[in-house]
């Protein structure tokens, strides 16, 4: 993967691209960054949080690209922009379409590219990503091998994507039962993961602030992606972080309720050093991060790495 300097790498964005989606309703819009120069460029598929739209997350969509990322922003079902009633017949069913839009821009790549001046040629699909927040991080880690329990705690159906070997999930739930609160287990069946068959690499960040109304439980509920799941994983823990972590979603949002510039740059350096290492394992950026990180005598976070 070729260096990029993040500070002056020009980045190409282009929106809304469309992807065909019989049966979902209406068509599937995304938004694709991607570095105006470089070729074999790595994907990330990026699931935003409930509301939220391909318009949001610039702080990470923007560093990643300009870091050499092809980063794909899909606008799921339950965007603000899109105005779905409650009553309408998808809306039980939005947590598993929302994986479907993950899988439809996978099989859209050829049309992602066509859409991208200059882009046609220059993906490498054999280094592809998810990564998502809070309900998008739920939506990424399927496709890393998190599945849904059902009322039994019966693993429900691996949706699993082989396309897809590393991911970066930020504020991500952790188990169900009964460690969600009354309303969460009334409302969001499906917020009952198991995280068993989650064998893919993947960073998990998470506040040690941030306090969910879903859980009875505290902020170690978002570290339980880390500790119940098998294989290869790091865990970046953010000092006094909430579900915001700093204002991932954009710049001055109403919902980001902790902001912290240097919390949004921290979370942006690791997760691009997380990623390259991912990618390409002969990339030591994640181990020369996590030395940095340890040898800030005022860290912002601290890592775990098994």
């Amino acid at each position: 993967m070729p260096e990029t300097n993040v500070a002056t790498a020009p980045v190409v964005s282009v929106k809304p691209v469309v992807l065909p989606a019989p049966g979902r309703g209406t068509d599937l819009q995304v938004r694709v960054s991607a570095p105006a120069t470089g070729r074999d460029l790595p994907v990330i598929v990026f699931s935003h949080g409930f509301g939220w739209s391909m318009d949001g997350y610039a702080p990470l969509a923007d560093h990643w690209a300009a870091a050499g990322f092809v980063v794909v922003q899909p606008t799921h079902l339950d965007s603000r922009t899109l105005g779905l009633p409650a009553d309408d017949p998808r809306t039980p069913l939005i947590w598993r379409i929302r994986v479907d839009d993950l899988k439809r821009v996978l099989d859209g790549l050829d049309l992602v590219e066509a859409a991208v001046p200059g882009l046609a040629g220059r993906l490498d699909r054999s280094r592809i990503a998810v990564a998502g927040h809070s309900w998008g991080a739920q939506t990424a880690s399927t496709l890393l091998g998190a599945r849904v329990l059902d009322a039994e705690g019966v693993p429900g159906e691996d949706m699993s994507d082989p396309r897809v070997t590393a991911g970066v999930l930020l504020a991500l739930t952790g188990r169900g039962g009964d460690d969600l609160s009354p309303f969460a287990a009334e409302h969001f069946p499906f917020m009952n993961p198991s995280f068993d068959g989650m064998t893919a690499p993947a960073l998990v960040i998470a506040g040690d602030a941030d306090r969910s109304p879903l859980s009875v439980r505290g902020p170690d509920w978002f570290t339980d992606p880390y500790f119940l799941s098998p294989g290869s994983k790091s865990l970046l823990t953010l000092f006094g972080a909430e579900h915001s972590l700093g204002g991932i979603p954009g710049y001055g949002v109403a919902e980001t309720t902790d902001e912290s510039p240097e919390r949004v740059a921290l979370i942006q350096r690791l997760s691009t050093a997380y990623l390259r290492s991912a990618l390409y394992p002969e990339d030591a950026a994640w181990l020369e991060a996590c030395s940095d990180l340890e040898g800030d005598p005022q860290p912002l976070g601290k890592i775990q790495n098994r």
